[in-house]
């Protein structure tokens, strides 16, 4: 699951974000070092979540038809790759958008509640002759609908808002899904098989029946919000709802139409370490750094550390061994799942355009602040349950 460095030299040209934060790089950036944070104490109580901030969604998607057909995390991703195209220059480039690939990173889609609460509130009195299930299910949800929407309706209605008619794919499996979006992207330009792409993903962080879902498994946290450094022993995430995008192509492509990059994506690797034993993932994620290529003396690390435990800690006990700034953005964003990946991407080249790492935004030994400007940043993406990876962005004098 690994790869080694690539010799074509790969810049990423585009970010899109919207999120909790508000839209767009500027309102980022300016949230990010006022140390702002958009979280929800009480709407979904006793869980926290960080909610989406107002977007006016005529500006990324101007047909209403098209709005009313997507459920919020299509809409909330829609919009977030719209600004990756406005900020790569490429946005209603017809010639370029027929033949740029698109790789998302998504969850299985919103459930339709009122469909749900129907059909067990029907079973609860017992109103439910035999092929009861099967024919509600037929006959109240819409075709684009299989118990929850279809994965790749995202790149679907990106294709159809946008005109990114290149190849497609769609890549589920939570956080780990969102590495290898970049992971393969990375190698298809590195080995010539593309020249532009458009990565990245989405979540609807407010929704009541991904909160049930989560809340098996006792990972949501709870009651009073923290950063993902001071959660306790029982941790947990604080879903976040949000959409990350990113246009990454050769640099040969983005010279050829006068494209300033905003740094260089230099090598993504992954594994998934098996968590039998307490310190497993912090030995995989040693592998993956020494996997990564030589981080020097102005490096940076911003992390997508769920606070679930305990697999945050081990990788605490990683990040303090290296010595290297860190920024967990979970703290800020939430948890946005299989968007957390490409939204660290994001930070790591709007941070080095910037020149420079924004505050600390946790109490923890890791969480230091940074002189001078970082010349690499590393993305790490440590799933909650499964899956492990990195990435080095560099600056580009």
């Amino acid at each position: 699951m690994t790869q080694t460095k690539p010799s074509t030299e790969v810049w990423i040209t585009g970010i899109g974000l919207a999120t909790s934060l508000g839209e767009g790089l500027d309102a980022h950036w300016d949230a990010l070092n006022a140390q702002r944070i958009n979280v929800d104490e009480k709407g979904f109580a006793p869980c926290i979540v960080h909610p989406l901030a107002q977007l006016n969604l005529d500006a990324q998607i101007p047909k209403k038809g098209d709005q009313r057909q997507m459920e919020a995390w299509q809409r909330i991703g829609t919009y977030a790759a719209g600004l990756a195209l406005e900020s790569a220059g490429v946005k209603g480039n017809a010639e370029i958008l027929a033949r740029m690939d698109m790789v998302v990173a998504a969850g299985g889609g919103e459930r339709d509640l009122a469909v749900d609460s129907n059909i067990l509130n029907l079973e609860a009195k017992g109103n439910s002759a035999p092929g009861f299930l099967n024919e509600r299910l037929m006959s109240d949800l819409r075709p684009t609908l299989f118990l929850a929407q279809l994965s790749n309706l995202l790149a679907g209605n990106i294709a159809i808002v946008h005109g990114v008619t290149g190849s497609s794919r769609t890549f589920m499996g939570e956080e780990a899904a969102g590495v290898d979006a970049a992971r393969i992207t990375l190698a298809r330009i590195a080995a010539g098989q593309s020249d532009i792409a458009l990565i990245g993903g989405s979540q609807n962080g407010e929704r009541k029946d991904l909160l049930v879902l989560y809340e098996f498994g006792d990972f949501n946290l709870k009651d009073k919000f923290a950063s993902v450094w001071e959660r306790g022993e029982q941790g947990g995430f604080a879903l976040g709802s949000g959409g990350a995008f990113l246009v990454i192509e050769s640099r040969a492509h983005a010279e050829a139409r006068g494209a300033k990059p905003f740094a260089r994506l230099a090598n993504v690797v992954a594994d998934m370490s098996r968590r039998k034993h307490p310190g497993d993932v912090t030995a995989t994620l040693e592998k993956l750094w020494a996997k990564l290529g030589k981080v020097g003396d102005k490096a940076a690390i911003i992390t997508g550390a769920t606070g679930v435990e305990p697999v945050t800690s081990e990788e605490h006990a990683f990040l303090k061994s290296h010595g290297v700034p860190v920024r967990a953005s979970g703290t800020m964003f939430g948890h946005t799942m299989e968007s957390q990946f490409p939204l660290g991407l994001a930070l790591a080249a709007l941070s080095l355009s910037r020149g420079a790492l924004f505050p600390p935004g946790g109490n923890s030994p890791v969480e230091v602040e940074m002189s001078g400007s970082p010349s690499q940043i590393v993305v790490i993406g440590t799933g909650h349950w499964r899956g492990e990876g990195m990435a080095l962005v560099e600056a580009i004098k």
